[in-house]
Protein backbone atom coordinates (compact mmCIF):
# COMPACT_ATOMS: atom_id res chain seq x y z
CA UNK A 1 0.00 0.00 0.00
CA UNK A 2 1.54 3.54 -0.94
CA UNK A 3 1.88 6.19 1.56
CA UNK A 4 -0.06 9.47 1.20
CA UNK A 5 1.97 12.73 -0.12
CA UNK A 6 3.19 14.82 3.00
CA UNK A 7 0.76 17.66 3.46
CA UNK A 8 2.84 20.22 2.42
CA UNK A 9 3.58 18.83 -0.83
CA UNK A 10 -0.02 18.55 -1.26
CA UNK A 11 -0.79 21.98 -0.64
CA UNK A 12 2.89 22.84 -2.67
CA UNK A 13 1.09 21.16 -5.91
CA UNK A 14 -2.26 19.94 -5.83
CA UNK A 15 -3.79 22.86 -3.91
CA UNK A 16 -1.82 25.59 -5.60
CA UNK A 17 -2.56 24.28 -9.15
CA UNK A 18 -6.67 24.26 -7.77
CA UNK A 19 -6.43 27.74 -6.60
CA UNK A 20 -5.04 28.61 -10.46
CA UNK A 21 -8.08 27.21 -11.37
CA UNK A 22 -10.61 28.49 -8.97
CA UNK A 23 -9.37 30.99 -6.74
CA UNK A 24 -10.10 30.82 -2.81
CA UNK A 25 -13.39 32.76 -1.60
CA UNK A 26 -12.60 36.95 -0.68
CA UNK A 27 -13.98 35.85 3.14
CA UNK A 28 -12.70 35.71 6.31
CA UNK A 29 -11.08 31.99 6.16
CA UNK A 30 -10.00 31.85 10.19
CA UNK A 31 -12.20 31.31 13.10
CA UNK A 32 -13.99 34.26 14.86
CA UNK A 33 -11.42 33.64 17.33
CA UNK A 34 -8.65 34.46 14.40
CA UNK A 35 -7.76 31.46 14.33
CA UNK A 36 -6.70 30.33 10.68
CA UNK A 37 -6.89 26.93 9.63
CA UNK A 38 -5.35 25.28 6.66
CA UNK A 39 -7.15 24.03 3.56
CA UNK A 40 -6.13 20.26 5.01
CA UNK A 41 -5.48 18.37 8.08
CA UNK A 42 -3.64 14.83 8.35
CA UNK A 43 -2.27 12.91 10.66
CA UNK A 44 0.96 14.88 10.33
CA UNK A 45 -0.92 17.58 12.67
CA UNK A 46 -1.50 15.03 15.60
CA UNK A 47 1.91 13.20 15.10
CA UNK A 48 2.82 13.60 18.74
CA UNK A 49 -0.71 13.36 19.95
CA UNK A 50 -1.11 11.01 23.15
CA UNK A 51 -4.21 9.83 23.52
CA UNK A 52 -4.67 9.50 27.37
CA UNK A 53 -3.07 13.07 27.82
CA UNK A 54 -5.25 14.83 25.22
CA UNK A 55 -8.44 12.64 25.64
CA UNK A 56 -8.77 9.66 27.88
CA UNK A 57 -12.58 8.12 28.13
CA UNK A 58 -15.51 9.79 28.54
CA UNK A 59 -15.82 10.50 32.67
CA UNK A 60 -12.12 9.82 33.10
CA UNK A 61 -9.57 13.12 33.51
CA UNK A 62 -8.77 15.34 31.51
CA UNK A 63 -12.70 15.05 30.56
CA UNK A 64 -12.06 16.43 26.86
CA UNK A 65 -14.91 13.71 26.02
CA UNK A 66 -17.23 14.68 29.04
CA UNK A 67 -17.77 14.21 32.00
CA UNK A 68 -19.86 11.41 32.53
CA UNK A 69 -19.19 7.93 31.23
CA UNK A 70 -22.14 7.34 29.12
CA UNK A 71 -22.93 10.84 28.23
CA UNK A 72 -26.14 11.48 26.79
CA UNK A 73 -26.95 7.37 26.32
CA UNK A 74 -27.94 7.76 29.82
CA UNK A 75 -28.77 10.91 30.95
CA UNK A 76 -29.44 13.97 27.91
CA UNK A 77 -28.58 17.59 28.75
CA UNK A 78 -30.97 19.42 30.87
CA UNK A 79 -33.29 21.62 28.25
CA UNK A 80 -33.63 24.77 29.93
CA UNK A 81 -35.46 27.45 28.39
CA UNK A 82 -35.00 31.28 30.01
CA UNK A 83 -38.36 32.50 30.97
CA UNK A 84 -39.25 35.50 33.18
CA UNK A 85 -41.17 38.30 32.16
CA UNK A 86 -44.19 41.14 33.87
CA UNK A 87 -45.32 39.75 37.31
CA UNK A 88 -44.56 36.82 39.65
CA UNK A 89 -48.18 35.34 38.21
CA UNK A 90 -47.06 35.40 34.31
CA UNK A 91 -43.85 33.50 34.81
CA UNK A 92 -45.26 31.29 36.78
CA UNK A 93 -47.85 30.38 34.32
CA UNK A 94 -44.68 30.48 31.33
CA UNK A 95 -42.88 27.70 33.51
CA UNK A 96 -45.80 25.65 33.90
CA UNK A 97 -46.12 25.66 29.79
CA UNK A 98 -42.89 25.21 29.34
CA UNK A 99 -42.59 22.53 31.90
CA UNK A 100 -46.15 21.26 30.02
CA UNK A 101 -44.33 21.12 26.68
CA UNK A 102 -41.37 19.17 27.69
CA UNK A 103 -38.98 21.40 29.60
CA UNK A 104 -36.66 19.51 31.92
CA UNK A 105 -35.59 22.56 34.40
CA UNK A 106 -36.38 26.06 35.24
CA UNK A 107 -33.90 29.27 34.49
CA UNK A 108 -35.37 32.58 35.99
CA UNK A 109 -34.66 35.85 34.59
CA UNK A 110 -34.98 38.73 36.43
CA UNK A 111 -36.12 42.47 35.33
CA UNK A 112 -33.91 45.19 35.34
CA UNK A 113 -34.69 46.87 38.94
CA UNK A 114 -34.04 43.23 40.58
CA UNK A 115 -30.80 42.58 39.09
CA UNK A 116 -29.43 45.60 40.06
CA UNK A 117 -31.04 45.39 43.76
CA UNK A 118 -34.17 47.77 43.67
CA UNK A 119 -37.53 47.34 44.77
CA UNK A 120 -40.32 47.82 42.15
CA UNK A 121 -41.44 50.96 43.70
CA UNK A 122 -38.14 52.66 43.96
CA UNK A 123 -37.66 55.79 41.50
CA UNK A 124 -34.96 54.55 39.25
CA UNK A 125 -37.56 51.63 38.88
CA UNK A 126 -40.01 53.29 36.70
CA UNK A 127 -40.80 52.00 33.74
CA UNK A 128 -38.35 49.00 33.83
CA UNK A 129 -40.35 46.64 36.04
CA UNK A 130 -40.83 43.33 33.79
CA UNK A 131 -39.36 44.71 31.29
CA UNK A 132 -36.49 42.08 30.49
CA UNK A 133 -37.44 39.66 33.76
CA UNK A 134 -39.81 38.65 36.16
CA UNK A 135 -40.26 41.51 39.02
CA UNK A 136 -39.04 39.81 42.29
CA UNK A 137 -38.79 42.35 45.24
CA UNK A 138 -39.81 40.09 48.30
CA UNK A 139 -40.54 36.40 49.51
CA UNK A 140 -44.22 36.91 48.71
CA UNK A 141 -42.98 37.46 44.73
CA UNK A 142 -41.16 34.11 45.10
CA UNK A 143 -43.88 31.98 46.46
CA UNK A 144 -45.77 32.94 44.06
CA UNK A 145 -43.21 32.92 41.68
CA UNK A 146 -43.00 28.96 42.28
CA UNK A 147 -46.42 28.30 43.43
CA UNK A 148 -47.48 24.94 42.49
CA UNK A 149 -44.36 23.64 41.72
CA UNK A 150 -42.49 20.36 43.19
CA UNK A 151 -39.05 22.47 44.46
CA UNK A 152 -37.58 18.79 44.93
CA UNK A 153 -38.57 17.45 41.96
CA UNK A 154 -36.92 20.24 39.60
CA UNK A 155 -33.93 22.16 39.35
CA UNK A 156 -34.14 26.07 39.15
CA UNK A 157 -31.51 28.34 37.73
CA UNK A 158 -31.13 32.12 38.67
CA UNK A 159 -29.55 34.42 36.99
CA UNK A 160 -28.71 36.83 39.53
CA UNK A 161 -25.58 38.70 39.95
CA UNK A 162 -24.95 40.99 42.97
CA UNK A 163 -28.27 40.46 44.74
CA UNK A 164 -27.54 36.59 44.22
CA UNK A 165 -27.39 36.09 48.26
CA UNK A 166 -30.68 37.75 48.34
CA UNK A 167 -32.70 36.22 45.64
CA UNK A 168 -31.38 33.05 46.38
CA UNK A 169 -32.34 32.89 50.32
CA UNK A 170 -35.70 33.97 49.15
CA UNK A 171 -35.92 31.16 46.76
CA UNK A 172 -34.89 28.59 50.34
CA UNK A 173 -37.22 30.70 52.51
CA UNK A 174 -40.22 29.77 49.81
CA UNK A 175 -38.94 26.21 49.71
CA UNK A 176 -38.83 25.49 53.79
CA UNK A 177 -42.38 27.42 53.73
CA UNK A 178 -43.60 25.01 51.30
CA UNK A 179 -41.98 22.02 53.51
CA UNK A 180 -39.31 21.29 51.01
CA UNK A 181 -36.10 20.06 52.44
CA UNK A 182 -33.08 22.20 51.98
CA UNK A 183 -30.89 18.94 50.88
CA UNK A 184 -33.05 17.83 48.34
CA UNK A 185 -33.11 21.12 46.28
CA UNK A 186 -31.24 21.49 43.20
CA UNK A 187 -30.44 24.38 41.15
CA UNK A 188 -28.07 26.88 40.29
CA UNK A 189 -27.38 30.64 41.18
CA UNK A 190 -24.92 32.72 38.45
CA UNK A 191 -23.61 34.78 41.41
CA UNK A 192 -20.66 35.47 39.25
CA UNK A 193 -20.14 39.28 40.01
CA UNK A 194 -16.23 39.33 38.35
CA UNK A 195 -17.91 38.83 34.86
CA UNK A 196 -20.15 42.08 35.61
CA UNK A 197 -16.95 44.14 36.39
CA UNK A 198 -15.26 42.86 33.26
CA UNK A 199 -18.63 42.67 30.78
CA UNK A 200 -22.19 42.92 31.75
CA UNK A 201 -21.79 46.07 33.79
CA UNK A 202 -24.84 44.71 36.23
CA UNK A 203 -22.47 45.81 39.93
CA UNK A 204 -23.85 47.30 43.09
CA UNK A 205 -20.43 46.97 45.11
CA UNK A 206 -16.66 47.65 44.80
CA UNK A 207 -14.85 44.11 43.45
CA UNK A 208 -13.11 43.09 46.63
CA UNK A 209 -16.77 43.06 48.85
CA UNK A 210 -18.79 41.58 46.10
CA UNK A 211 -16.02 38.55 46.17
CA UNK A 212 -16.66 38.44 49.63
CA UNK A 213 -20.23 37.62 49.12
CA UNK A 214 -19.54 34.95 46.60
CA UNK A 215 -17.59 33.42 48.88
CA UNK A 216 -19.67 33.28 51.76
CA UNK A 217 -22.14 31.04 49.41
CA UNK A 218 -19.15 29.16 49.03
CA UNK A 219 -18.52 28.55 52.61
CA UNK A 220 -22.23 28.17 53.42
CA UNK A 221 -23.77 26.15 50.51
CA UNK A 222 -21.72 22.47 51.08
CA UNK A 223 -23.16 22.17 54.74
CA UNK A 224 -26.79 23.35 54.33
CA UNK A 225 -28.08 22.97 50.73
CA UNK A 226 -25.44 20.73 49.11
CA UNK A 227 -27.34 19.69 46.01
CA UNK A 228 -26.96 23.61 44.24
CA UNK A 229 -24.04 24.83 42.39
CA UNK A 230 -23.52 28.47 43.82
CA UNK A 231 -22.05 29.74 41.59
CA UNK A 232 -22.30 29.51 37.71
CA UNK A 233 -19.08 31.17 36.27
CA UNK A 234 -20.39 32.76 33.11
CA UNK A 235 -18.56 33.68 29.83
CA UNK A 236 -21.78 34.07 28.04
CA UNK A 237 -22.05 37.77 29.16
CA UNK A 238 -18.72 38.07 28.10
CA UNK A 239 -18.93 36.92 24.80
CA UNK A 240 -22.10 38.63 24.34
CA UNK A 241 -19.85 41.73 25.10
CA UNK A 242 -17.75 41.04 22.00
CA UNK A 243 -14.90 39.01 22.89
CA UNK A 244 -13.73 36.03 21.01
CA UNK A 245 -14.19 32.05 21.58
CA UNK A 246 -10.04 32.05 23.12
CA UNK A 247 -10.92 35.15 25.04
CA UNK A 248 -14.19 33.90 26.15
CA UNK A 249 -12.61 30.32 27.04
CA UNK A 250 -9.73 32.14 29.33
CA UNK A 251 -11.42 34.78 31.00
CA UNK A 252 -14.17 32.48 32.39
CA UNK A 253 -11.38 29.73 33.24
CA UNK A 254 -9.39 32.57 35.02
CA UNK A 255 -12.70 34.21 37.05
CA UNK A 256 -13.42 30.43 38.19
CA UNK A 257 -9.60 30.17 39.78
CA UNK A 258 -9.85 33.67 40.83
CA UNK A 259 -12.85 32.22 43.01
CA UNK A 260 -11.57 29.26 43.50
CA UNK A 261 -8.04 31.14 45.82
CA UNK A 262 -10.46 33.32 47.52
CA UNK A 263 -11.95 30.61 48.34
CA UNK A 264 -8.76 29.09 49.51
CA UNK A 265 -7.53 31.96 51.18
CA UNK A 266 -10.35 32.01 53.62
CA UNK A 267 -9.50 28.18 54.60
CA UNK A 268 -12.26 26.31 52.49
CA UNK A 269 -11.64 22.77 52.02
CA UNK A 270 -11.44 22.38 47.64
CA UNK A 271 -12.94 19.10 47.45
CA UNK A 272 -15.93 20.27 49.84
CA UNK A 273 -16.64 23.64 47.59
CA UNK A 274 -15.18 23.06 44.19
CA UNK A 275 -17.89 20.21 42.93
CA UNK A 276 -20.51 22.80 43.47
CA UNK A 277 -19.06 25.14 41.32
CA UNK A 278 -20.78 25.52 37.51
CA UNK A 279 -19.87 27.04 34.23
CA UNK A 280 -21.94 29.07 31.60
CA UNK A 281 -20.37 29.77 27.92
CA UNK A 282 -21.97 31.01 24.85
CA UNK A 283 -22.62 28.82 21.65
CA UNK A 284 -22.07 30.96 18.53
CA UNK A 285 -21.97 30.60 14.93
CA UNK A 286 -18.22 29.11 14.21
CA UNK A 287 -19.32 25.51 14.33
CA UNK A 288 -15.91 23.53 15.36
CA UNK A 289 -14.62 26.46 17.26
CA UNK A 290 -17.35 26.59 19.67
CA UNK A 291 -17.17 22.26 19.73
CA UNK A 292 -13.46 22.60 20.35
CA UNK A 293 -14.01 25.33 23.31
CA UNK A 294 -15.95 23.16 25.48
CA UNK A 295 -13.46 20.51 25.20
CA UNK A 296 -10.58 22.71 25.82
CA UNK A 297 -12.35 24.33 28.88
CA UNK A 298 -12.69 20.87 30.33
CA UNK A 299 -9.33 20.16 29.75
CA UNK A 300 -7.73 23.13 31.16
CA UNK A 301 -10.06 23.29 34.15
CA UNK A 302 -9.07 19.61 34.97
CA UNK A 303 -5.44 20.19 34.68
CA UNK A 304 -5.50 23.39 36.91
CA UNK A 305 -7.80 21.99 39.60
CA UNK A 306 -5.92 18.87 40.13
CA UNK A 307 -2.05 20.03 39.35
CA UNK A 308 -1.92 23.69 40.11
CA UNK A 309 -4.70 23.66 43.34
CA UNK A 310 -4.36 20.32 44.64
CA UNK A 311 -7.84 18.80 44.44
CA UNK A 312 -8.03 15.54 45.19
CA UNK A 313 -11.76 14.31 44.22
CA UNK A 314 -12.72 14.00 40.62
CA UNK A 315 -15.19 15.69 41.54
CA UNK A 316 -13.76 18.70 41.98
CA UNK A 317 -11.35 18.28 38.28
CA UNK A 318 -15.16 17.59 36.08
CA UNK A 319 -15.96 20.85 34.58
CA UNK A 320 -19.94 21.12 34.03
CA UNK A 321 -21.63 23.71 31.82
CA UNK A 322 -24.71 24.70 31.01
CA UNK A 323 -24.62 26.26 27.15
CA UNK A 324 -26.82 28.65 25.88
CA UNK A 325 -26.92 29.93 22.20
CA UNK A 326 -25.65 33.68 20.94
CA UNK A 327 -27.94 36.07 21.97
CA UNK A 328 -25.88 38.60 20.11
CA UNK A 329 -25.73 36.28 16.81
CA UNK A 330 -29.80 36.89 16.63
CA UNK A 331 -30.71 39.55 13.72
CA UNK A 332 -34.03 41.55 13.85
CA UNK A 333 -33.80 41.04 9.96
CA UNK A 334 -35.57 38.35 8.55
CA UNK A 335 -35.74 36.91 12.56
CA UNK A 336 -37.36 34.05 11.10
CA UNK A 337 -33.90 32.81 9.69
CA UNK A 338 -32.66 33.33 13.24
CA UNK A 339 -34.15 29.21 13.90
CA UNK A 340 -31.45 28.18 12.12
CA UNK A 341 -28.88 29.94 13.36
CA UNK A 342 -29.59 28.67 16.70
CA UNK A 343 -30.25 24.83 15.50
CA UNK A 344 -26.72 24.91 14.55
CA UNK A 345 -25.49 26.48 17.78
CA UNK A 346 -27.29 24.08 19.54
CA UNK A 347 -25.84 21.35 17.98
CA UNK A 348 -22.28 22.57 18.79
CA UNK A 349 -22.60 23.18 22.40
CA UNK A 350 -24.33 19.28 22.31
CA UNK A 351 -21.28 17.50 20.34
CA UNK A 352 -19.32 20.20 22.84
CA UNK A 353 -20.67 17.98 25.84
CA UNK A 354 -22.66 20.53 27.53
CA UNK A 355 -24.57 18.82 30.22
CA UNK A 356 -27.39 21.65 30.41
CA UNK A 357 -28.68 23.45 27.20
CA UNK A 358 -30.55 27.34 26.67
CA UNK A 359 -32.31 27.77 23.07
CA UNK A 360 -32.79 31.36 22.66
CA UNK A 361 -35.89 32.35 20.50
CA UNK A 362 -36.16 33.48 16.76
CA UNK A 363 -37.67 37.07 18.21
CA UNK A 364 -35.10 37.53 20.95
CA UNK A 365 -33.61 40.46 18.75
CA UNK A 366 -36.77 42.00 18.90
CA UNK A 367 -38.57 41.55 22.74
CA UNK A 368 -38.57 39.12 25.08
CA UNK A 369 -39.73 35.89 23.37
CA UNK A 370 -43.62 35.03 23.32
CA UNK A 371 -45.01 31.69 23.90
CA UNK A 372 -44.75 30.05 20.54
CA UNK A 373 -41.61 31.04 19.88
CA UNK A 374 -40.21 29.71 23.01
CA UNK A 375 -41.35 26.56 22.46
CA UNK A 376 -39.69 26.47 18.94
CA UNK A 377 -37.03 27.08 20.55
CA UNK A 378 -37.52 23.80 22.89
CA UNK A 379 -38.09 21.77 19.92
CA UNK A 380 -35.37 22.69 18.38
CA UNK A 381 -32.87 21.08 20.68
CA UNK A 382 -35.59 18.19 20.82
CA UNK A 383 -35.07 17.42 17.45
CA UNK A 384 -31.32 17.19 18.16
CA UNK A 385 -31.72 15.06 21.43
CA UNK A 386 -34.19 12.65 19.42
CA UNK A 387 -34.28 12.73 15.68
CA UNK A 388 -30.06 13.77 14.94
CA UNK A 389 -28.62 10.28 16.19
CA UNK A 390 -25.67 12.63 17.27
CA UNK A 391 -26.57 10.87 21.18
CA UNK A 392 -25.16 7.43 20.21
CA UNK A 393 -22.04 7.91 21.51
CA UNK A 394 -19.94 10.28 23.72
CA UNK A 395 -17.54 12.94 21.55
CA UNK A 396 -18.18 11.67 17.67
CA UNK A 397 -16.09 13.95 16.75
CA UNK A 398 -13.36 12.76 18.74
CA UNK A 399 -10.11 11.76 16.64
CA UNK A 400 -10.98 14.24 13.78
CA UNK A 401 -7.40 15.42 12.92
CA UNK A 402 -9.11 19.18 12.94
CA UNK A 403 -11.22 19.37 15.74
CA UNK A 404 -8.26 17.65 18.09
CA UNK A 405 -5.74 20.24 16.39
CA UNK A 406 -8.25 23.21 16.65
CA UNK A 407 -8.76 21.95 20.53
CA UNK A 408 -4.82 21.85 21.09
CA UNK A 409 -4.50 25.42 19.69
CA UNK A 410 -7.67 27.20 21.78
CA UNK A 411 -6.46 25.13 25.42
CA UNK A 412 -2.91 26.75 24.05
CA UNK A 413 -4.11 30.38 23.29
CA UNK A 414 -6.63 30.24 26.67
CA UNK A 415 -3.49 29.25 28.77
CA UNK A 416 -1.47 31.86 27.81
CA UNK A 417 -3.82 34.68 28.36
CA UNK A 418 -4.59 33.34 32.04
CA UNK A 419 -0.97 33.83 32.13
CA UNK A 420 -0.97 36.85 31.94
CA UNK A 421 -3.85 37.71 33.50
CA UNK A 422 -1.99 36.02 36.87
CA UNK A 423 1.14 38.23 36.28
CA UNK A 424 -0.94 41.16 36.80
CA UNK A 425 -1.79 40.13 40.33
CA UNK A 426 -5.71 37.93 38.90
CA UNK A 427 -8.67 38.71 37.52
CA UNK A 428 -9.10 42.20 40.49
CA UNK A 429 -6.50 43.50 39.81
CA UNK A 430 -6.84 43.17 35.30
CA UNK A 431 -10.47 44.41 36.26
CA UNK A 432 -8.62 47.77 38.19
CA UNK A 433 -6.39 48.30 35.39
CA UNK A 434 -8.56 47.85 32.43
CA UNK A 435 -7.41 44.73 30.89
CA UNK A 436 -10.42 43.27 30.16
CA UNK A 437 -12.72 46.37 28.94
CA UNK A 438 -9.72 46.91 26.23
CA UNK A 439 -9.63 43.51 25.21
CA UNK A 440 -13.16 43.09 24.40
CA UNK A 441 -13.60 46.20 22.68
CA UNK A 442 -10.26 45.74 20.73
CA UNK A 443 -11.90 42.36 19.49
CA UNK A 444 -15.72 43.65 19.05
CA UNK A 445 -14.13 46.27 16.71
CA UNK A 446 -12.42 43.83 14.44
CA UNK A 447 -15.37 41.78 14.20
CA UNK A 448 -17.35 44.66 13.13
CA UNK A 449 -14.71 46.23 10.76
CA UNK A 450 -14.51 43.07 9.10
CA UNK A 451 -18.17 42.48 9.11
CA UNK A 452 -18.21 46.33 7.18
CA UNK A 453 -16.02 45.51 4.77
CA UNK A 454 -17.86 42.18 3.31
CA UNK A 455 -15.50 39.96 4.82
CA UNK A 456 -17.49 38.38 7.38
CA UNK A 457 -20.85 37.68 5.71
CA UNK A 458 -24.44 37.43 8.25
CA UNK A 459 -26.94 36.61 6.07
CA UNK A 460 -30.14 39.42 6.28
CA UNK A 461 -27.32 41.93 7.34
CA UNK A 462 -24.40 42.63 4.57
CA UNK A 463 -25.71 39.92 2.25
CA UNK A 464 -28.73 38.42 0.80
CA UNK A 465 -31.04 41.36 2.67
CA UNK A 466 -34.79 41.19 1.58
CA UNK A 467 -37.55 42.63 3.76
CA UNK A 468 -38.31 39.10 5.90
CA UNK A 469 -41.69 37.91 7.01
CA UNK A 470 -43.03 39.69 10.62
CA UNK A 471 -43.11 37.96 13.41
CA UNK A 472 -45.47 38.92 16.90
CA UNK A 473 -43.50 39.97 19.79
CA UNK A 474 -44.24 40.07 23.48
CA UNK A 475 -45.30 43.48 25.30
CA UNK A 476 -44.89 44.15 29.09
CA UNK A 477 -48.91 45.65 29.83
CA UNK A 478 -47.59 48.92 31.56
CA UNK A 479 -50.25 47.65 34.56
CA UNK A 480 -47.41 45.29 35.40
CA UNK A 481 -45.77 48.16 37.45
CA UNK A 482 -48.74 49.17 39.43
CA UNK A 483 -49.58 45.59 40.48
CA UNK A 484 -46.33 45.00 41.21
CA UNK A 485 -45.97 48.25 43.94
CA UNK A 486 -49.13 47.24 45.12
CA UNK A 487 -48.25 43.44 46.49
CA UNK A 488 -45.12 45.70 47.96
CA UNK A 489 -47.07 47.94 49.62
CA UNK A 490 -49.25 45.12 51.06
CA UNK A 491 -45.86 43.53 52.02
CA UNK A 492 -45.00 46.43 54.27
CA UNK A 493 -48.06 46.93 55.69
CA UNK A 494 -48.67 43.24 57.12
CA UNK A 495 -44.77 41.68 57.94
CA UNK A 496 -43.78 42.44 61.21
CA UNK A 497 -41.75 45.56 61.81
CA UNK A 498 -39.70 44.55 64.81
CA UNK A 499 -38.71 41.67 62.95
CA UNK A 500 -37.68 43.21 60.04
CA UNK A 501 -35.75 45.68 62.11
CA UNK A 502 -33.79 43.01 63.92
CA UNK A 503 -33.00 40.97 60.76
CA UNK A 504 -31.89 44.15 58.68
CA UNK A 505 -29.68 44.77 61.91
CA UNK A 506 -28.33 41.54 61.75
CA UNK A 507 -27.16 41.58 58.37
CA UNK A 508 -25.68 45.10 58.59
CA UNK A 509 -23.19 43.48 61.49
CA UNK A 510 -22.61 40.32 59.98
CA UNK A 511 -21.50 42.81 56.78
CA UNK A 512 -19.80 45.36 58.95
CA UNK A 513 -17.73 42.66 61.14
CA UNK A 514 -16.66 40.55 57.75
CA UNK A 515 -19.40 37.49 58.91
CA UNK A 516 -20.93 34.89 56.45
CA UNK A 517 -23.58 36.95 55.48
CA UNK A 518 -26.16 33.81 53.88
CA UNK A 519 -27.97 33.11 57.40
CA UNK A 520 -28.81 36.83 57.81
CA UNK A 521 -29.59 37.10 53.95
CA UNK A 522 -32.42 33.55 54.94
CA UNK A 523 -33.61 35.63 57.98
CA UNK A 524 -34.42 38.74 56.39
CA UNK A 525 -36.45 37.43 53.93
CA UNK A 526 -37.99 35.25 56.22
CA UNK A 527 -38.95 38.09 57.94
CA UNK A 528 -40.20 39.63 54.06
CA UNK A 529 -37.83 42.33 54.16
CA UNK A 530 -37.73 43.57 50.90
CA UNK A 531 -34.29 43.28 48.28
CA UNK A 532 -34.14 47.03 48.21
CA UNK A 533 -33.54 46.99 52.01
CA UNK A 534 -31.16 44.49 52.37
CA UNK A 535 -29.12 45.67 49.50
CA UNK A 536 -29.02 49.54 50.90
CA UNK A 537 -27.84 47.44 53.94
CA UNK A 538 -24.84 46.66 52.26
CA UNK A 539 -24.68 49.38 50.16
CA UNK A 540 -24.31 51.73 53.46
CA UNK A 541 -21.13 49.26 54.79
CA UNK A 542 -19.53 48.72 51.52
CA UNK A 543 -20.18 51.41 49.41
CA UNK A 544 -21.04 51.75 45.51
CA UNK A 545 -18.66 51.00 42.89
CA UNK A 546 -18.27 53.28 40.26
CA UNK A 547 -16.53 52.46 37.11
CA UNK A 548 -12.93 54.24 36.38
CA UNK A 549 -12.82 56.49 33.30
CA UNK A 550 -10.07 54.73 31.38
CA UNK A 551 -8.18 57.12 28.81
Amino acid sequence: MSQPRPKHAWMRETYQKSLQKMPERKVAHKTLSDIAPEPLYTPEDLKDFNYEEKLGHPGEYPYTRGVYGSMYRSRLWTMRMFAGFGTAEQTNERFKKLMAAGQMGLSTAFDLPTLMGYDSDHPLSKGEVGKCGVAVSSLADMEILFEGINLEEVTTSMTINSPANAIWAMYLAAAQKKGYRWEKLGGTIQNDILKEFIAQKEFIFPPEPSVKLVIDTFEWGPKHVPKWNFISVSGYHIREAGSTAVQELAFTLADGFEYVEWALKRGLDIDEFAPRISFFFNAHNDFFEEICKFRAARRIWAKEMRHRYGAKKELSWMLRTHAQTAGVSLTAQQPLINISRVAIQALAAVLGGTNSLHTDAHDEALALPTEESAKIALRTQQIIAYESGVTHTADPLAGSYYVEWLTDQMEAQAMQIISDIRRMGGVVRAIDEGYFLREIADASYRFQQEVERGERIIVGVNAFQDEGLQVPIQLIDPAVEQVQNQRLAQVRRERDPIAVQMALEGLRQAAKEGRNTMPYFVECALAYCTLGEMMDELRAVYGVYEEPVLV
